[in-house]
Order: C-alpha cells, then sequence, then structure tokens
C-alpha cells in the first residue's frame, strides 16, 4: 500500500503564496498537483514561536496553536466590528468608541501577543472595579455575537465580560496571554463591558479586542481607524487522476471542525461535481460526521455517524472497494456496506476542501490528510485511526479519565 497524497503528516507544509503542496510516499517528495490557495485578504495565524503574525493574501495559514506539528487553518469570512484593536481612546461620544468607567488606559504599555509593544494596561481609579464599555452600532440584535480579547494578569487577575447586558462571564487572567471569548445573542442594547476588579490602582493587561457577528471565535483581526473583514479561507484542487485509485482506497483525515455551528462542511475526492465522489461530512447536527460513496449518482455507502466532539482532532477514515465500505473513525469502526460499486478508470481527479462541486466548504483545522490507493484491512484502519495512548486521545477528544 501506499499513501499516494499526503497532506501535513507530522507537520511536513509546503506553501506559498496561491498554492499548498502535498506529497507521496512513492518517490518521498512534494507532488507538483498542489492545493489552490485563495483567500482575498490578509489573516493572522499563530506561529511557531507563539506570536500572533500577519500572512498575506491567498496564502493558506499553518497555524501552531492547537498543535507544535501545526495545523492547517480554513475560517468562514469575518469581520472585526472593533475599529481600533490595538489602542483604546477614552470617547465615549461615538458608538463605536470606548468608555472608560472609573479606570484610565495606557496604550503601548508592555509586550503584545504579536510581539510589539502593543499591550494596554488597565487600571482602577477609583473603588473596587473600572469598567471598559465598547460600544458598537453595528451589532445585530438578532444573530450571535462573539467578543474576544487577550488579557495577562498585572497586580489583579480578576475580570469578567458582559456582551450586550447579558449574562457575565468571569475569567482569571494568569501571567501568559490568554484569549478570553464569550458569545451572546441578545444584543439590544450594543455594548460590551470588560469589568476589572482589586483595588484602586490594581491593573491588568489588555490587547486584541474583537467582535464578529458569528456563534466562535476565529482568528484575530487587527484594525486600526476603522472595522476589517478577512476574507474567507479556500483550498481546493490538489491531485490528477493518477494520484488517485479508482477502484480501491482510503480517505484520511485527522481534522477538527471550528465549531457545531449547523452547517455542512465536506472534503472529497471527486471529478469535480458531486455525482461520483467519496466525501467526509460534518453535519448540521452537532457532533455527527457523514461518509458517503457516490457514483453515477447513488449513494454505494452513505452513513451518518455520532463522534465525542467534532471540535476536537478526530482521526477519520473512509474504506471504498467494491461491496466493501467502511467508515472508522478514533480506532472504531463506525458503520459498513457491502453492497455498492465503485469508480470506472481516471474518474476521481481532484481533493477538495468541498463538496467536490463547489459548495460545503470544510471550515477546519487538519493536522493531516491521506490518500491511499488500497483498501486498508480492519487492522490497518484500526492502526491508522488509533491514538498512541489512552490519555492522547482522552486529551484529544476532550475526554474526561477517572
Amino acid at each position: 500500500m501506499a499513501k499516494t497524497l499526503k497532506f501535513g503528516e507530522n507537520g511536513k507544509w509546503a506553501t506559498k503564496t496561491g498554492s499548498s503542496m502535498a506529497y507521496n510516499d512513492q518517490n518521498d517528495n512534494f507532488k507538483p498537483a498542489p492545493f489552490t490557495t485563495e483567500r482575498a485578504t490578509s489573516a493572522t495565524r499563530v506561529n511557531k514561536q507563539g506570536l500572533i503574525e500577519v500572512v498575506g493574501n491567498d496564502k493558506l495559514r499553518i497555524d501552531y496553536k492547537d498543535s507544535s506539528n501545526g495545523v492547517a487553518l480554513l475560517e468562514p469570512a469575518r469581520t472585526n466590528l472593533i475599529t481600533n484593536s490595538e489602542k483604546f481612546v477614552d470617547a465615549p461620544t461615538g458608538n463605536t468608541n470606548m468608555d472608560v468607567f472609573s479606570g484610565t488606559i495606557t496604550n503601548d504599555n508592555t509586550t503584545s501577543p504579536d510581539g510589539n509593544t502593543k499591550g494596554m494596561k488597565f487600571t482602577i481609579s477609583s473603588g473596587s472595579t473600572s469598567t471598559l464599555r465598547i460600544y458598537q452600532s453595528d451589532l445585530s440584535t438578532s444573530a450571535d455575537t462573539t467578543f474576544s480579547i487577550y488579557v495577562k494578569s498585572g497586580t489583579t487577575n480578576s475580570l469578567s465580560i458582559n456582551v450586550a447586558g447579558g449574562t457575565a462571564t468571569s475569567a482569571t487572567a494568569t501571567s501568559v496571554w490568554q484569549r478570553i471569548t464569550t458569545t451572546d445573542t441578545s444584543n439590544s442594547n450594543k455594548f460590551i463591558d470588560v469589568v476589572v476588579s482589586g483595588s484602586v490602582g490594581d491593573y491588568i493587561y489588555i490587547f486584541g479586542a474583537q467582535v464578529e457577528q458569528g456563534s466562535y471565535p476565529t482568528s484575530y483581526i487587527p484594525t486600526s481607524g476603522s472595522s476589517a473583514t478577512r476574507a474567507a479561507d479556500v483550498a481546493n484542487g490538489a491531485g490528477n487522476a493518477q494520484v488517485f485509485n479508482d477502484s480501491e482506497g482510503v480517505l484520511y483525515a485527522n481534522i477538527a471542525a471550528l465549531a457545531n455551528d449547523d452547517t455542512i462542511r465536506e472534503l472529497s475526492i471527486s471529478n469535480g461535481t458531486t455525482t461520483k465522489r467519496v466525501v467526509f461530512r460534518f453535519n448540521a447536527v452537532p457532533n455527527q460526521v457523514r461518509a458517503t460513496v457516490r457514483n453515477s449518482g447513488g449513494n454505494m455507502f452513505n452513513s451518518n455517524k455520532s463522534i465525542n466532539d467534532a471540535t476536537f482532532f478526530n482521526k477519520i477514515a473512509i474504506k471504498y472497494k467494491l461491496n466493501d465500505f467502511a467508515l472508522w473513525a478514533n480506532g472504531f469502526e463506525l458503520a459498513t456496506d457491502t453492497s455498492g460499486s465503485t469508480f470506472d478508470a481516471n474518474t476521481l481527479d481532484t481533493l477538495n476542501f468541498d463538496s467536490g462541486a463547489g459548495a460545503n466548504d470544510m471550515f477546519c483545522k487538519t493536522k493531516e490528510i491521506g490518500v491511499y490507493d488500497t483498501a486498508l484491512t480492519d487492522a490497518e484502519l484500526e492502526a491508522l485511526t488509533s491514538y498512541t495512548s489512552f490519555t492522547n486521545m482522552a486529551n484529544e477528544l476532550n475526554l474526561t479519565i477517572r
């Protein structure tokens, strides 16, 4: 057996503007059949040094926040509605400005998460709390709103975040920058309060406020003077007809959804349509995945199964062979089918982070994708999708060891 296409295994990435290459076992080098990568704006990632870094247009982001080997980060379009995310000014007369209640902001006071000196010092000037209120006229009163901000302890570490008058989210800052997030749907008041607790003179450090319409936070979008939008990530078109075995094979991914957000997101090998394809899907149903093998418009294999948590890294494999189909996840066989055909020669020719025909973009974090040119045995599939230890599996899947 061979992996005729590999992407990201053991931290092996090859990216440049406009493309990101996969590689194969057959000659142990990167294949000249790359993903076409598109994003019409710059975006940020966490680099190997743990710092926030700006990546230019049309370059796939390899993010090191979740893994020392890096993950390919694909996100939907989002807008940071905060107009000055790194420099706060007490100016309560405008709807998109800051209003500091009984406190003071000192800009450019400490090293920030991007390695510059942009961290802000927020000091209590009277009483036991100070509130930074962020007015935001662009908030929808019906859609989810997610607020995030980086915080680090100073002489106090106690704070809470209240989005639009809703329930406060308490947090404890540490000596290391961490991103605090909260999501709320009741936005009629159109403001966010960051409340710091302590005594007069106590302070905390803050950086990088972000307000975005959505049910979960995405990567930081810096702003300076106006709101800013990060375009969606697209990565499609890896491989060719020589890479994929039409009669049998395995599509494998070590992958995490960004959220259970009621959308369909797909990863596929196809002929550029949805009538002939092998596809893995995060369903709109929370923590549910689907494996589908579709040939000439009919489903040869189609199974929905639940997993523990779609937002943690899951090892998924789909096997296809004449009258022999299976879905494996995290060391277990979840579904099989013993009736169905595969594809004519030279049918499958592209690997896409979508349905195969441009819909249902797969927004996700990916540690690895592999395509095998043979249908692996049950023992091989168990080994491929298993974790090296129970502790490792528990950490990846957010399980509690008792």
